[in-house]
């Protein structure tokens, strides 16, 4: 296996079984792929796909049922890699009964982290992840949204290079979303290598580099998110507002070339994006409604 990837996989499978030891389900068969270092990978693909049971295979929680699996140049399941590696689960089992300024020294302390350098990384990630005016209620309070957030910065106390997150999006509404997928980004800034998975395909589509997506356990599509999406059999042409008059000269000069118009209309938005102006908006201008057809953020 090459030493640069942070992550490689060769043909890695997993077989469940039965309490007789017989093969129940497959939930990976033959997953080969590499992630390289300071980029965001997305493992996409529908519930029981195989997404949570690669990352256990990653973190050395299961063993694989065959193939080979290398994280940080390191075999998956030696344990002293974990130390450079920060884990955030799909549910966050935490203390209910602690704050967010304990649970972050008491995850600390996991790590042999003199008290200085606890406080220091607890004050860092509390306010990255928002939660500075609930640093000091217990965590039975928290919301989903903020119980995330939490998990997350549970997940970056011992400063990873590698961040696996399952779901990191899941429960939360729209607003929690961004922010998750805003820190995500961040993470990437930091020079941190992050590989999320998930099956809502706006959260990927958003932040990740690369995808690889997953069905019955089986690798099925893996590359570039934008040269995924891209459609190389048409052209798309985006101007200022045009007059009819000249959309008809346009469409003139296409058919001149022997191109089809297949339609002409103005770009759309996504319903995030109408959402989360329509939240920033009300909050900048408490009491305004939008007229019908009047959409925020718009002239």
């Amino acid at each position: 296996m090459s030493a640069e990837a942070v992550i490689q996989t060769r043909n890695l499978s997993k077989t469940y079984r039965d309490f007789w030891g017989r093969p129940k389900v497959k939930a990976l068969n033959s997953l080969t792929l590499d992630v390289q270092p300071g980029e965001i990978f997305g493992l996409l693909g529908p519930n029981g796909s195989g997404k949570t049971t690669t990352l256990k295979l990653l973190l050395g929680l299961l063993f694989p049922s065959d193939g080979e699996v290398s994280v940080l140049g390191k075999p998956a399941h030696e344990v002293t890699k974990n130390e450079r590696i920060g884990y955030l689960p799909e549910e966050s089992y935490l203390y209910r009964f602690l704050n967010a300024d304990e649970t972050l020294d008491f995850y600390g302390k996991l790590f042999n982290m003199t008290a200085a350098t606890r406080k220091q990384r607890r004050d860092e990630l509390i306010e990255m992840v928002g939660l500075q005016h609930a640093r000091r209620r217990q965590l039975k309070e928290y919301s989903k949204g903020m119980t995330r957030r939490i998990g997350l910065a549970q997940a970056l106390i011992n400063n990873p290079e590698l961040v696996l997150l399952d779901e990191p999006t899941s429960g939360l509404d729209p607003l929690g979303t961004r922010d998750m997928k805003d820190l995500i980004l961040k993470l990437k800034a930091d020079g941190k290598t992050v590989v999320m998975s998930s099956h809502l395909l706006a959260d990927v589509q958003d932040v990740c580099d690369r995808i690889a997506i997953l069905y019955g356990g089986e690798l099925k599509v893996v590359g570039n998110v934008k040269d995924l999406l891209e459609s190389r059999d048409e052209t798309q042409i985006m101007s200022s507002q045009l007059s009819p008059e000249a959309i008809s000269e346009v469409e003139s000069v296409l058919k001149k070339h022997g191109a089809t118009v297949k339609s002409v209309s103005h770009p759309t938005s996504t319903l995030e994006d109408l959402f989360l102006r329509t939240v920033e908006e009300s909050k900048a201008r408490p009491g305004r409604r939008f007229a019908p057809g009047e959409a925020p953020g718009r002239v």
